[in-house]
């Protein structure tokens, strides 16, 4: 496992009680740096910190990323324990449920989008104007080759997807004159919490558009996503990094 330079940095992971966010977490610890975990759930949350450990550089925050008040607080609690904020992880997100664009509830719309993109909107906005007053930042989008390419039975989790990478292309390039890194993701189906959740039949179509032949490995994520995450990273933003396994078309 490579170890990124990470050393005195601090990073707020959302969604990162479980599934890829965990991964990531794991990662930017070994790698130095100091984690907030930012999630809703909070017996996965205790969970999550009870597995990590390390309490000194580990700080985990009930928070729903769907509502600005929520967010603002968890970046109070989190300047307030760190002193500062270089990397945002965005990687909360629900996936909702399979079905037919005609058949979607609006409910399970709304609130597909309300995590993974009002939520994406809200952290930034949040967390934005701090690193521009370090004049360094690395922000990574957690978006999905379903944005890029649609998933039949999936119109909330794909419109939401294609929507982080737009979100992830203007304010990379808003933040370009900066030393901060606005850059995206785009995983292909992964054992994670969410995904697992999904119809067997749906699963199935995902795994069969994989040229790999297999789910992404948590790991693999992490690895990209904590990459992305580095000083190293010191030129590209506002592009589109493929997990899909050879699904992406481009």
């Amino acid at each position: 496992m490579n170890r990124y330079d990470l050393e005195q940095r601090v990073a707020i992971v959302t969604g990162g009680a479980q599934g890829i966010g965990f991964a990531v977490s794991e990662r930017m610890l070994a790698s130095g740096a100091r984690i907030a975990i930012w999630d809703r759930d909070g017996a996965a949350l205790q969970k999550a910190l009870n597995q990590l450990g390390r309490t000194r550089d580990v700080l985990g925050i009930e928070t729903d990323i769907g509502d600005l008040a929520s967010v603002e607080a968890g970046f109070a609690h989190t300047l307030e324990r760190f002193g500062k904020i270089d990397i945002l992880i965005n990687n909360a997100a629900l996936v909702g449920p399979n079905m037919p664009t005609w058949e979607y509830p609006p409910e399970a719309f709304a609130q597909v989008l309300s995590v993974g993109l009002i939520g994406t909107f809200n952290c930034c906005r949040a967390i934005v104007p701090h690193m521009r007053e370090l004049n360094y930042g690395r922000i990574v989008n957690l978006s999905s080759i379903a944005g890029k390419e649609g998933n039949p039975n999936a119109v909330a989790y794909s419109s939401m997807k294609a929507a982080v990478i737009a979100l992830t292309k203007s304010l990379g390039k808003e933040l370009a004159g900066q030393n901060i890194a606005v850059n995206c993701v785009t995983p292909a189906v992964a054992k994670t919490p969410g995904a697992m959740e999904q119809s067997p039949q749906h699963i199935e179509y995902m795994l069969a558009k994989i040229p790999r032949g297999r789910m992404l490995e948590l790991g693999e994520a992490a690895s990209m996503i904590c990459w992305l995450a580095s000083e190293e990273n010191s030129f590209t933003t506002g592009a589109v990094f493929d997990l899909s396994g050879g699904r992406a078309t481009y």
